[in-house]
């Protein structure tokens, strides 16, 4: 009886009899040999099917086999008589579970953007496709491993929340029974804030919304964040314990997924750069900088995408641009004792022109202060009387930070565009499939 193995243990059963499952890739040959290019989803092989050494019946399934037909296959591994390092399968029996018998939309000629997003359920099958998801698989598990290494426990925030976290009104927003209004989360933050003062550092991570209606290429109206919070973490500790979880991703990329990263075609020499220290510059300096490259940012306006793009493009490093005027920030961020007119906040943007990655700050945790600030903007008491009870009962200082899954998996990936990276992209004009 064979052995049912995965593609991408070959190399540890050479010589073996073998059977995978999976789907064909591709087809090529006549005549006597047929070469098959099977994937499983951890990897492609090519299985050798040579007419004197198979049951005619065996060579009758490989002539008929279609693109995208989903076997079985068993057969001897052999090392490739050319390529090191590759193995291939020399067929003995096929069994098809289905045949495909019309032609596979995302065939191999070229398509664009509009048809490949309709048919995003095949896209995915891909080979960049794939390695798009595997690229974001290792991210997500290397941010759950910097964070549980360095004392952050996962603490679920709600989707469902009765305010918006930064006072925002770019917000999906439904009726919630005889409660009244609810919105869709624009992020767990102020959640998992309520929950350092129990477990001291913790995170979340899932999907969140935003209902503003951008067409660039950063944005998504469904994305997936994740918010950490840490107690007695000031401003530059958070900078750091950041520095720490982008090192820690990048070299995590690097070490598994080299393979998926030249599939896409990335050059990792950039990502070889991604060592501490980062760069760090204030607003202001950066607002300088910006002007002398041609910019017409204003000392009190926050970045845009442009002048992100023109900065990192500048630099082989991420950057942290921090204390930003406190006027275009969050109600929530501490101001600078040494300049109230800046918040004690920083994001940093990725290079090669990516921009933001993460945005965070430390948190005001003045009873009298953070009250005074909601009322400066406007918003409602009773729905953040719960927030300020966290500074009413052993408040201490605290730091968090967000980071956008999908602006990381796209910077990473060398994508331009970041519905690319996420398996079905919700935007302002597509929620289909």
């Amino acid at each position: 009886m064979a052995t049912k193995v995965f593609i991408k243990d070959f190399k540890n059963h050479v010589d073996e009899e073998v059977m995978i499952q999976g789907w064909m890739f591709n087809k090529r040959g006549s005549g006597k040999i047929y070469f098959l290019e099977v994937r499983d989803g951890t990897g492609v092989a090519q299985g050798v099917v040579f007419k004197p050494g198979v049951p005619e019946e065996v060579f009758k399934k490989a002539e008929e086999l279609t693109m995208e037909s989903s076997l079985k296959i068993t057969g001897q591994i052999t090392k490739h008589p050319k390529l090191e390092n590759t193995f291939e399968l020399q067929v003995k029996d096929i069994e098809i579970i289905q045949l495909v018998k019309e032609n596979y939309p995302i065939a191999k000629k070229g398509h664009g953007m509009h048809f490949l997003l309709e048919n995003r359920h095949l896209w995915l099958r891909s080979r960049k496709q794939r390695a798009i998801q595997i690229v974001r698989n290792t991210i997500i598990n290397a941010v759950y491993e910097y964070l549980n290494d360095n004392g952050f426990i996962k603490i679920d925030a709600p989707i469902l929340t009765p305010n918006a976290c930064e006072g925002t009104t770019e917000l999906f927003e439904m009726d919630y029974f005889d409660e009244g209004k609810a919105y869709l989360s624009q992020s767990g933050q102020l959640y998992i804030e309520a929950a350092i003062f129990s477990v001291g550092r913790c995170f979340d991570f899932g999907p969140v919304f935003r209902a503003e209606k951008s067409k660039t290429r950063r944005h998504l109206t469904e994305f997936w964040m994740m918010d950490a919070e840490a107690a007695f973490v000031e401003h530059d500790e958070n900078m750091h314990i950041q520095e720490g979880l982008i090192v820690h991703i990048v070299k995590k990329v690097l070490e598994n997924n080299l393979p998926e990263l030249a599939i896409l075609e990335r050059d990792i020499e950039p990502l070889k750069k991604v060592v501490p220290p980062f760069i760090k510059k204030t607003h202001t300096e950066v607002v300088k900088e910006l002007r002398e490259m041609g910019s017409d940012i204003g000392e009190n306006d926050d970045l845009g995408g442009d002048d992100e793009t023109i900065l990192t493009q500048k630099y082989d490093k991420p950057i942290f641009v921090e204390k930003y005027p406190t006027e275009v920030k969050a109600f929530y961020m501490k101001r600078d004792p040494k300049d109230p007119r800046f918040a004690l906040c920083a994001d940093l943007l990725a290079p090669e022109g990516y921009g933001e990655i993460i945005g965070g700050s430390q948190r005001e945790d003045d009873y009298a202060t953070l009250l005074g600030r909601i009322k400066e903007h406007n918003l409602s008491l009773d729905a953040f009387k719960w927030y300020l009870d966290l500074r009413k009962y052993g408040s201490v200082p605290h730091s968090g930070f967000g980071i956008g899954l999908e602006r990381i998996v796209g910077w990473i990936c060398g994508r331009k565009h970041i519905r690319e990276v996420i398996p079905f992209p919700r935007t302002i004009n597509r929620i289909y499939p």
